[in-house]
């Protein structure tokens, strides 16, 4: 049997729906999710395997024009996977037209020349009548390769990109081993999943300023327990103080959510450490987005 493989980019605007997809195309969560834009910040892989194909999807930052060293980087992270990959997903709501941000990601990909298929996500929230009037729209800003209409949410339409990719991928290895769904480490996941709750339970400024650090995860010896102990950064003393909550209830809630998860994933006991750090517009500050991970 014939195997192809390869690597798919998944690019487009902020929350346009690239974690939800490629969770939905894994079948498996591998990357976290909110309504808040801007919640992935490093590039993601997610493995589908098949018997005659395995796909490593790379979930990227979202596309914009950054307004901090933060943003910079992560534009940079999505933009220097365009040349890395065999295939580039080109997200976008179904629902909208194209707008300022479609248009400059567009831009990018100008001369570039790995193959673009664009992906109308978000099928359910949009007509026959205003999907194929949208879908015009964006083949006169750029000659896709390919174009397909899917809902990630509702997982509508998603063997039809599967097979489309398959059919564009080379002959090729297994780079991962056929069980394995994602090359991120372990530390990475839990701190990843511990910084969603806190998305999920705070607003405003907090979600931006947020960074989580595992500091330790080890197995407790004798006592069936995984010891988690993690930091979380923001920017501010009034930040800590929200994150921490009052009489530190918020806090325990991020961490009862963050710790049924964890245990979910590592299919044992967890005991989380949480402490709530300020560091000082870390965003703007190369030396602490190098210390935080994001290099």
């Amino acid at each position: 049997m014939t195997l192809r493989s390869g690597f798919v980019a998944l690019v487009g605007r902020p929350n346009v729906g690239k974690s939800t997809l490629v969770n939905s195309l894994v079948g498996t969560k591998v990357a976290i999710t909110s309504e808040k834009p801007q919640t992935t910040r490093n590039r993601i892989r997610g493995i589908l395997n098949r018997e005659d194909a395995q796909i490593i999807f790379i979930d990227t930052p979202g596309l914009h024009k950054p307004k901090h060293k933060l943003g910079a980087y992560m534009t940079r992270t999505a933009r220097s996977t365009f040349q890395e990959v065999d295939l580039i997903c080109f997200l976008v709501e179904a629902q909208l037209p194209p707008g300022p941000g479609d248009r400059f990601i567009v831009e990018l990909f100008q001369g570039v020349r790995t193959p673009v298929f664009l992906v109308l996500n978000k099928i359910d929230l949009a007509d026959p009548g205003t999907l194929a009037e949208h879908q015009d729209l964006y083949r006169r800003l750029y000659p896709f390769d390919a174009v397909y209409a899917l809902s990630a949410l509702e997982g509508r339409q998603l063997e039809t990109l599967v097979e489309g990719i398959i059919a564009r991928l080379p002959q090729g290895p297994r780079y991962y081993p056929p069980e394995m769904y994602t090359d991120q480490p372990e530390r990475f996941i839990a701190a990843e999943i511990i910084r969603e709750k806190i998305i999920h339970l705070t607003r405003e400024e907090i979600p931006f300023s947020v960074a989580v650090v595992v500091e330790e995860i080890a197995p407790r010896e004798g006592k069936g327990i995984l010891d988690i102990r993690a930091e979380i950064y923001v920017e501010r003393e009034s930040q800590q103080g929200i994150v921490i909550g009052k009489g530190g209830a918020l806090l325990k809630e991020v961490g009862t959510l963050a710790r049924k998860e964890l245990e979910a994933l590592f299919g044992q006991q967890v005991y989380l450490d949480l402490w709530v750090k300020v560091k000082r517009d870390w965003r703007n500050r190369e030396g602490s987005l190098r210390q935080l991970g994001y290099d």
